[in-house]
């Protein structure tokens, strides 16, 4: 069971990350060719354990006072917000 959660879990935040806002500025951090690649992917891994950390102490403190279903339900509504909020930020643009 925990190697199913591991693997759900791995899957879901990797492909979450491809092509988000943290990848493109890591790559873009990268690109520049005076600093160490090593230190910025150091500094980037540190920086997704740190909030991937809070991420997990913060879901073991709500689900105390909020069911799991209902965490479930708001993270749903929350990534339909953000991608109509985007979706209409690049319509606006393109019209300009």
């Amino acid at each position: 069971m925990q190697w199913q959660v591991f693997m759900t879990v791995l899957t879901t935040v990797f492909l979450a990350e491809l092509g988000d806002k943290t990848q493109l500025a890591t790559m873009t951090f990268a690109a520049n060719g005076q600093v160490s690649r090593w230190t910025v992917f150091a500094a980037a891994s540190v920086a997704l354990v740190a909030a991937s950390g809070i991420g997990v102490l913060a879901g073991a403190w709500l689900t105390r006072y909020v069911s799991p279903r209902h965490l479930t339900l708001a993270a749903g509504v929350a990534f339909i917000a953000i991608g109509a909020w985007t979706l209409y930020g690049a319509l606006r643009a393109e019209a300009a």
